[in-house]
């Protein structure tokens, strides 16, 4: 992978500092108090003061409807992520995840293996919570803001609805593949820890899965009739509560009365989900926001948040919250996707091609004077194109786009503050 060359150092020098004063609440709480709201509001204060002297509020102002859309579609597709994680969670009830093990992981045994091998310090650098999703998110925020700073191409609201769009497209597909095949989890505890579903199976699952599981006879003729043959067994009916237009949902969420009423309350438990869900959520935020920021940013701080983002990959295999092949497909599904969707922000340079396109307008006119011999109308065709690419670039903002301008930072600023708050945790 090719490292472009960082603009000055300025971003990678407050990414860092912000990795490891957010680090300080594990060495020393005290410190992490005091520095960490000082740097958020060093660091707000130093954007804001940047604003009058944006020139690029033309190019974000087209790019905030691809944003926009980008949000929705992220929305659309963490709703039916939730959807999945409650319904693999659910269909086989809590007895089944309880009593499947998890699968064989050579990746748990190459690193549980490395504990005898390495130092103690090293070990104990793999183990450290060094950083984590949120850690990833900030990282992604500080990268759009440096658009004020010249440090990374605008318009910022095209690199953040590629960003987004990505994310949406990585989770849709992330949630059709663990809904289409259901593992079990690393950890054989965490369904009945988190979440309070049924224990007996769905009626689905009685009649398509249970009697087919362990007995090879049964497999065998299953596969020979191609029909599901076998009796289903005896089992307790399913709390139904009155959902009206969404009832439909009840045979994937499977509710229990102590759960409550509202089919929207057990989505937003859904959280991570007890399954084994391939291919790694929290993986993918961390590929993504490293290819953003060798995309756009580049330098050794690229290098070393892609060596970030190999530590929280082993750590999400050493504890257990991800089997190994979730972390590989996460990082190179990661990678293809972000690679895909150039079209909606490039870290290359459009003036070349804008002019390439005007050239492609005036191509009979200057071939008409190149033959006429008549230079002076050469100069001035090709004084137009040289105009036409800086007009944009030079016209200062207007009334309503300082209106503009001081909603969307009003807006991003609140984006921060809401991620800073709710996803500290990770």
């Amino acid at each position: 992978m090719r490292w472009p060359s960082a603009r000055g150092g300025g971003l990678g020098v407050a990414a860092l500092t912000y990795v490891a004063v957010d680090y300080l609440r594990n060495v020393s709480p005290t410190w992490h108090e005091r520095l960490q709201p000082f740097l958020w509001s060093l660091l707000a204060l130093i954007a804001i003061s940047r604003v009058p002297f944006y020139r690029h509020w033309n190019a974000e102002f087209r790019a905030a409807l691809p944003f926009l859309a980008s949000i929705v579609f992220l929305l659309s597709a963490l709703l039916f992520e939730a959807l999945s994680v409650r319904f693999v969670t659910a269909v086989l009830g809590l007895d089944w995840h309880s009593d499947t093990p998890p699968l064989p992981d050579t990746g748990q045994w190459l690193l549980l293996a490395l504990n005898e091998k390495l130092p103690e310090v090293v070990v104990e650098i793999l183990r450290a919570h060094i950083i984590g999703l949120h850690h990833y998110l900030m990282l992604f925020i500080m990268l759009g803001f440096s658009v004020l700073f010249d440090s990374v191409k605008a318009p910022g609201l095209g690199l953040g609805a590629r960003y987004i769009f990505t994310m949406g497209i990585g989770r849709l597909l992330r949630a059709i593949t663990f809904v289409s095949t259901i593992l079990p989890s690393a950890r054989p505890w965490c369904a009945s820890a988190r979440f309070m579903v049924p224990g007996h199976p769905h009626p689905w699952a009685q009649k398509y899965y249970v009697p087919y599981a362990s007995d090879a006879n049964a497999i065998r003729q299953v596969i020979r009739k191609d029909i599901a043959y076998a009796e289903i067994g005896k089992y307790p009916g399913d709390y139904r509560p009155d959902w009206g237009s969404m009832s439909f949902l009840i045979d994937f969420l499977r509710p229990t009365s102590s759960e409550g009423a509202s089919w929207y309350s057990l989505l937003k438990k859904a959280g991570g989900g007890c399954n084994d869900l391939l291919y790694s959520g929290h993986m993918l935020v961390a590929v993504l926001t490293a290819m953003a920021w060798t995309e756009a940013y580049g330098g050794f701080s690229s290098a070393l948040i892609w060596v970030l983002v190999m530590h929280s990959a082993q750590r999400e295999i050493r504890e257990r919250h991800h089997y190994t092949v979730d972390c590989v497909v996460a990082i190179y599904v990661g990678i293809l996707l972000w690679k895909m969707t150039g079209f909606l922000w490039s870290a290359k340079d459009g003036t070349r091609n804008s002019r390439l396109t005007k050239l492609d307008k005036i191509q009979g006119r200057l071939l008409q004077a190149a033959k006429d011999s008549d230079m002076d109308e050469v100069r001035e065709l090709l004084k137009d194109v040289e105009l036409g690419s800086q007009e944009s670039q030079n016209k200062g903002p207007s009334r309503i786009m300082w209106l503009f301008a001081c909603g969307t930072v009003f807006f991003s600023l609140t984006i921060v503050i809401l991620a800073f708050t709710h996803t500290s945790d990770g």
